[in-house]
């Protein structure tokens, strides 16, 4: 990432911790030090603003699934590294 000055908190350790964060899991005290990183770290705050906008997103089209051609899903999920999910029943 950029230059930037941190406190305790990395960028690779924010991004460990970004789930439990944005699914309120995280720990208060937690919640604090990735607050105070994203209020200085731009680059971070983007990953952050961006990771729950696609969650939100993804939660309000919970109820239309959407139904990929098996090929389609198959590139879609080897391109996110994502292939150990890949069920070709689906």
């Amino acid at each position: 990432m950029t230059d930037h000055n941190h406190t305790t908190l990395s960028c690779d350790k924010l991004l460990g911790m970004l789930s439990d964060y944005l699914e309120g899991q995280a720990r208060e005290e937690v919640c604090k030090e990735i607050e105070t990183h994203i209020a200085g770290c731009n680059n971070c705050r983007v990953v952050v603003d961006t990771t729950q906008k696609t969650v939100s997103l993804v939660h309000a089209c919970n109820d239309t699934p959407i139904n990929l051609p098996s090929d389609v899903r198959e590139r879609l999920f080897k391109k996110l590294d994502l292939g150990d999910y890949i069920n070709p029943g689906h």
